[in-house]
């Protein structure tokens, strides 16, 4: 018999794809700076492995910093950027009403507190972000039994040990 928590990883990886919530400054390095560090993330991005999600006011925060001057991206690029963008994150409506929630830790960066706030409501698996204060947060939001907050590094190394540790424990056929 396969143990639960095997099972249960088993179910979550090759049935049910995590949910991920990823920051302005991944999402940065994903579709604009191309970032190969996180091919691994792209890639599962692109397969349907894991489901990213997002919401109306962290994606305006997206297109806003698409404009950015320093960024030089001609309106071609920010628009085949925004594409691509949507193509592979969801986007739920900012709701009107604030959701019932336990008091979730404050980011010290009051802009990320709306990341905090997405990965709770949509139930995300995890909060990737390469921000300082968000990963401040990580140990008190698993401390509380909140999502953990990973960065991308982190991240990968997790889904590969994951893996790793679900695989030699799936009994194969004799």
């Amino acid at each position: 018999m396969v143990p639960r928590n095997v099972a249960k990883k088993f179910l979550h990886i090759f049935m049910i794809p995590p949910t991920l919530v990823l920051d302005t400054n991944i999402c940065l390095d994903l579709f604009v700076f191309r970032d190969p560090r996180w091919a691994a993330l792209m890639a599962a991005l692109e397969q349907g492995s894991v489901r990213a999600i997002t919401r109306s006011d962290c994606r305006a925060e997206w297109l806003a910093v698409l404009n950015y001057p320093k960024l030089k991206l001609d309106s071609e690029a920010q628009a085949a950027c925004a594409t691509r963008f949507d193509a592979l994150i969801a986007c739920k409506d900012k709701p009107e009403v604030e959701p019932a929630r336990p008091t979730l830790p404050k980011c010290s960066d009051g802009d990320d507190q709306k990341f905090l706030e997405l990965a709770f409501d949509e139930k995300a698996d995890v909060l990737i972000s390469k921000d300082k204060a968000l990963l401040k947060l990580a140990k008190r939001n698993v401390k509380h039994g909140l999502f953990p907050i990973l960065s991308p590094e982190a991240w990968h190394q997790n889904e590969e040990r994951s893996f790793a540790g679900i695989s030699a424990q799936i009994p194969t056929a004799p």
